[in-house]
């Protein structure tokens, strides 16, 4: 097998990335359809837009790759319209229209796209002022009411590209994600993962999106070659962590042995992991002191393999630096407190992603500029900092590792 992805740490020099340009989709999120569709506020597109080029430019700059997940999908569906067919056929059943005047409808406009357009399209929605649809009966409707605007809801959290597929060894998991507003956006992944020339057939799923337990990338860091990390949280369940685990300690293709779960706040403000985690060199990493019990204790879990194939050894710990110190093989840890540990700029700057950093290479890292009490911090412990602008991106909830997901990083 050729690899298409290599990604065997958090830090090793990123060389591609896979993007998504924040679109209309962004613009057809309403007051009303918010919270169903995960934000706290509506960005205003044209900012967004142009700090999202700004994050691109900067990775760019510094000799990665960027590609996007919406140019990869378009050059998916242009290999043959079997493959596009297949695509609308799949994406209108998975939003619940499988049959009828209201399938055959919206597959028909579908279709009348060009490539391109289809797929922003997929990103935008499909209001159902666009179309006529006669409904010959109720159940034509897939359950929507008729205050609902769209057929087809939009993608606004899209840009989040961490969260729909995680690149783990030369392999990927390809998400169950745990809202519905979010659901399509790793049918996007499977579809590339199987039929872009780039990626068809170098690619090993380690956990497919065809399971009922939940599962985000948010919450997958790869500490190492050998070491994953995993939140057990809002989006990620235990059992999802257990069945990647089993898979993980199991296929030959995987060098995995030990997975690192931690147990974080199940909240929308501590939604993955990385939100309140990430690994920013060998022995650093930042850390919002949110997560921890008043005595400093956090549930910790390190999964090996058990003695039968199919089973596993779980050890509990409560001591999240001992717990890292152990599966890294280190005797010392720099742990670095988002807003230096206060108790009113810590918990403001976790909020807007002081704590989600992407490293681009041992001790580099990209993040919000305004959170300029964390990036003192971090310059102080010797990191070198990449500041990206932030007033809209930033009302999505997530900051540089959440808009990126690496497909290759250089082994350390």
């Amino acid at each position: 097998m050729d690899n298409a992805i290599n990604v065997n740490s958090e830090i090793g020099k990123l060389k591609t990335v896979l993007l998504h340009r924040p679109g209309e989709e962004v613009e057809n999120i309403t007051p009303d359809t918010m919270d169903r569709l995960l934000f706290d506020d509506i960005p205003y597109l044209e900012i967004a837009q142009k700090e999202h080029d700004f994050f691109a430019q900067t990775l760019r700059d510094t000799g990665t790759e960027v590609l996007y997940i919406e140019q990869l999908i378009a050059e998916t569906l242009d290999t043959s319209k079997l493959v596009r067919e297949g695509f609308t056929r799949r994406y209108l059943e998975e939003h619940g229209y499988s049959r009828g005047k209201t399938f055959e409808g919206l597959a028909e406009y579908l279709n009348s796209f060009t490539t391109k357009d289809f797929i922003e399209k997929i990103y935008a929605g499909v209001q159902k002022k666009e179309i006529e649809i006669p409904h010959e009966v109720l159940s034509d409707m897939a359950g929507s009411d008729a205050e609902k605007l769209f057929y087809l809801d939009p993608l606004p959290n899209a840009y989040f590209t961490r969260d729909p597929q995680a690149s783990m060894g030369i392999g990927m998991t390809v998400n169950r994600m745990t809202f519905a507003a979010r659901q399509p956006e790793s049918l996007l992944t499977e579809y590339v993962l199987n039929h872009h020339p780039r990626f068809a057939g170098k690619v090993p799923v380690w956990r497919n999106r065809n399971h009922q337990t939940r599962i985000e990338g948010g919450d997958e860091l790869i500490l190492s070659k050998n070491v994953v990390a995993i939140g057990v949280s809002e989006r990620t369940s235990s059992k999802s962590i257990q069945q990647l685990a089993l898979e993980l300690f199991k296929n030959p293709l995987s060098t995995f042995d030990t997975v690192l779960a931690v147990e974080i706040p199940h909240n929308h403000a501590m939604m993955h992991l990385d939100t309140v985690f990430t690994m920013i060199n060998r022995d650093q990493f930042t850390v919002f002191p949110g997560i921890f019990h008043g005595d400093g204790s956090i549930n910790t879990f390190i999964l090996t393999p058990g003695k039968q194939a199919d089973e596993i050894k779980i050890e509990h710990l409560t001591d999240l630096e001992a717990a890292l110190k152990r599966v890294l093989n280190l005797t010392e840890l720099d742990l670095i407190e988002c807003g230096g540990g206060d108790s009113i700029i810590a918990p403001r700057e976790q909020w807007n992603d002081g704590s989600n950093t992407l490293a681009i290479a041992p001790g580099e890292i990209v993040t919000y500029d305004r959170n300029y009490i964390t990036i003192e911090l971090l310059k102080k412990h010797g990191v070198k900092v990449h500041e990206i602008l932030s007033s809209e991106l930033a009302r999505g909830r997530g900051g540089a590792r959440c808009m990126s997901q690496p497909l290759w990083r250089e082994d350390l």
